[in-house]
């Protein structure tokens, strides 16, 4: 409870700073004529709305089971991580259109505002991820949180960039340019975000889990034959749940069993919510454990 109050702070602090610079940029980037800045207000204003549905998943995650959501609302966060990372895909291909236009336009750009007012949101993103990097592993959606402000961070740089060459030499494609570099790292973190939030949703294996090798372990246990229809899914970012039959001896301690194959999950593998049903030759008790 108290690591999620700390989340709920520090996700608070980020989404104030960041909405007030959003406004910022966005007027900064309207009066120096900068797409670069203009791009990067718009991810900010995507930081906004991930942070925003970041607290809310939190919210909703922390409410208790109910008669048809057995499971919690645990995946509340997981789905914010999905919008996060979609919203992440629309505003790269608002940025690369129009980054394209500029590209082949000499559209007059002023630098040291652009310098001034990205090097201030620089500032703002740096102490938004000090914010948020103790929370980054808590869950999927604080990671999302977490990478928006990276993201918007290497803009602000790109920007920063685009600003100096552009004083030293006057070439005003740079503007675009780093607009375009702010559009590749977006889209890779809005990547990566979708892609690991849907394994959740599709129950895939948890990535630091390999099946075959948990099977073996299983089948170690003392008096078990084999283990089948195992099945490993994510219910939330930390929270991993088992279910599985085991074939044992006839004479077999169903107790001692199941309780070392619960030690084993819960210290080999982080899996905490097991289901496993006993199979033998005559009748075995407990029949499953519930952990």
């Amino acid at each position: 409870m108290h690591e999620r109050s700390h989340d709920r702070r520090a996700l608070r602090w980020a989404l104030a700073l960041t909405a007030v610079f959003c406004v910022v940029e966005f007027v900064g980037g309207w009066l120096t004529n900068s797409l670069a800045l203009l791009s990067d207000a718009v991810h900010m204003l995507t930081d906004v709305a991930a942070l925003s549905l970041g607290l809310f998943a939190l919210w909703v995650a922390n409410r208790p089971p109910s008669p048809n959501k057995t499971f919690g609302y645990h995946r509340a966060e997981i789905l914010a991580a999905l919008a996060n990372g979609v919203a992440l895909g629309l505003a790269v291909v608002f940025i690369v259109r129009e980054a394209l236009e500029r590209l082949t336009a000499t559209t007059p750009v002023n630098p040291v505002g652009m310098l001034a007012i990205a090097g201030t949101g620089l500032a703002v993103n740096i102490l938004c991820a000090w914010l948020l990097a103790p929370s980054e592993h808590s869950s999927l959606n604080l990671r999302a949180a977490f990478l928006h402000v990276i993201a918007d961070l290497l803009g602000s740089v790109g920007a920063i960039a685009a600003g100096v060459i552009i004083l030293i030499t006057g070439w005003y494609a740079a503007d675009a340019v780093a607009a375009c570099a702010i559009a590749v790292l977006v889209l890779i973190s809005a990547w990566g975000l979708v892609r690991e939030s849907l394994d959740v949703l599709m129950e895939a294996v948890p990535a630091h889990i390999d099946l075959e090798s948990l099977r073996g372990e299983m089948e170690q246990v003392p008096g078990t034959r084999r283990v089948h229809d195992l099945h490993v899914w994510t219910l939330t970012t930390g929270r991993y749940a088992l279910s599985a039959h085991a074939v044992v001896d006839a004479d077999a301690n169903g107790d001692t069993i199941l309780e070392e194959m619960r030690v084993l999950l819960a210290r080999r593998f982080a899996v905490q919510h097991v289901t496993i049903q006993l199979e033998c030759e005559r009748p075995c008790e407990p029949e499953s454990v519930h952990a």
